[in-house]
């Protein structure tokens, strides 16, 4: 079953300290502070596979709190491979308070952080793209055609 963002929050000291926020495992890491990060990596990975980075804003925010990639049906973040209607059953359930929309992100990355506060990569302790890339590689990679895991 999938594991939403919320389960995974970083304490305020995380916040705070990039180290101490680098050195969560990668399931945490990329589930609340670097989602962005290994959502454009994988469009990076994979620019052919017909996936939209996607956004979801809780009620009235102006910035999204988790970003993940979709290709209408799966969707891909850092719990793997899930339908996307289950992330977002899931997601909902875990703060039904948020009342959270999904909305495609349209911008690359660096434009994204600057727009949405998200951190842009220099500011993490160390730049997290390659670990993205060795997180995504862990998993299968998209089907050709269908856009579904392997």
């Amino acid at each position: 079953m999938y594991r939403p963002p919320a389960c995974f929050k970083r304490t305020d000291a995380e916040r705070r300290d990039q180290l101490l926020s680098w050195d969560r495992d990668d399931l945490a890491f990329f589930a609340s502070g670097a989602c962005h990060i290994l959502a454009y990596a994988f469009m990076d990975t994979y620019p052919d596979a017909g996936f939209q980075p996607v956004g979801l804003w809780s009620r009235e925010a102006k910035d999204p709190g988790h970003l993940y990639v979709t290709n209408g049906t799966w969707a891909f973040d850092h719990d793997g491979w899930t339908l996307e209607s289950e992330l977002l059953r899931v997601t909902r359930e875990a703060a039904p308070v948020n009342d959270f929309q999904p909305r495609p992100i349209l911008m690359d990355l660096d434009t994204f952080c600057l727009r949405h506060y998200h951190r842009p990569r220099e500011l993490f302790a160390f730049d997290p793209w390659e670990r993205a890339l060795r997180y995504i590689a862990e998993f299968p990679a998209p089907a050709a055609g269908a856009g579904a895991p392997i």
